[in-house]
């Protein structure tokens, strides 16, 4: 059962599934958006704006979902609007502005990879005109459109993927390298004419694992106005030799670095990964499951592999109210309330309202 203001406990063992969040219970002076998240169908959708969170960049559908599995998951975010009115769908920059305004959990859909498109151009259409708003191409392995990050071999972009490129600037679909290789996303932010970002993706100079991004991809985000979406993410967090759960410190340092390296806040934002309601199981297929490169995997050893859990995020931010904590510390660090409101929603609205038509 979901905590009330009154026992708003932030103690992952009074709260051992990670989709289940306090209320906040001080005020919130900022607009916060998480641009990477999931949403499940046991969530408190009631409570939603509760949290802190003014945007919940959901997962609309699962990685590798088929054309019919995606429009379904996708159409529950619309359900979930219309049964609740504390709630909305994303489609331009003005929403999440008027959602802040009124006190309301605002869902901006985005996919985690392109797999649904197939090789049928006409789906990302349609899929806009129903609210899709984020396109992350490929999802750690390769398909039609580009190389995942964890797979043997990035070959970048396919002649397929170009047009899908071309296509998500013409629309206004906002792309994401999170989850793709490295020649992929400096190919894509090569041809796009629009800013790109990555969601949820951390330092890989400070945690080298594959699903971080190098210095090269940060200052060819940065260079083209994009934002990279650092996350509380146990597993991108942890360093090397570490057999502690990571805290808000460590993350603290993949701030410093971006900002030393591109000589700005301007392009830092907060992905958290984290999810409402139940996260759901991703159990192996039984006839062989690709031997991707590991990303993070000692952290299942000396932390914990349980998924579903709140200390697969950092120790003293594994829940939304937490961002309070985190904006309190950035601004102990040293940064200004300015460099706070950019890396908590501001920098992302930014790309928001340029990218989307």
């Amino acid at each position: 059962m979901l905590p009330t203001e009154s026992e708003s406990t932030t103690d992952p063992v009074l709260r051992p599934n990670k989709g289940f969040h306090p209320f906040l219970a001080r005020e919130n002076p900022y607009l916060v958006i998480d641009a990477c998240m999931q949403g499940w169908p046991d969530a408190d959708y009631a409570n939603a704006h509760r949290h802190g969170i003014t945007v919940f960049g959901v997962t609309a559908f699962r990685p590798h979902a088929t054309l019919d599995r995606a429009l379904e998951d996708l159409m529950f975010f619309h359900l979930v609007a219309r049964k609740h009115p504390n709630t909305l769908i994303v489609y331009t920059a003005d929403d999440i502005r008027q959602a802040h305004q009124d006190d309301r959990a605002a869902f901006l859909l985005s996919a985690q990879d392109g797999d649904w498109i197939g090789r049928s151009l006409h789906r990302l259409e349609a899929f806009y005109r129903l609210g899709l708003r984020v396109l992350i191409p490929a999802y750690n392995a390769a398909n039609n459109i580009c190389a995942g990050c964890l797979d043997h071999d990035d070959l970048g972009l396919s002649r397929f993927g170009e047009l899908v490129i071309d296509e998500c600037d013409r629309l206004g679909i906002l792309l994401d390298g999170s989850h793709v290789g490295k020649r992929s996303t400096l190919e894509i932010m090569a041809r796009s004419s629009q800013p790109f970002v990555f969601t949820h993706s951390n330092v890989r100079a400070l945690v080298d694992v594959p699903r971080n991004v190098d210095d090269e991809q940060i200052k060819a985000c940065a260079q083209g106005g994009g934002v990279v979406g650092i996350a509380n993410f146990g597993p991108f967090t942890k360093p090397a030799g570490s057999r502690d759960q990571p805290s808000i410190s460590e993350l603290l340092a993949h701030v410093d670095y971006i900002a030393q390296l591109i000589g700005t806040t301007a392009n830092i934002g907060l992905g958290t990964d984290m999810s409402l309601g139940t996260y759901g199981h991703h159990p192996a297929d039984p006839w062989g499951t690709p031997n991707y490169l590991p990303s993070g995997a000692d952290y299942a050893e000396v932390v914990t592999g349980d998924t579903r859990s709140p200390r697969r995020a950092l120790r003293d931010f594994n829940c939304y109210p937490q961002v309070l904590d985190f904006a309190d510390q950035l601004l102990a660090r040293g940064y200004t309330d300015s460099d706070v409101r950019g890396i908590l929603g501001e920098n992302f609205l930014r790309v928001y309202t340029q990218v989307w038509r």
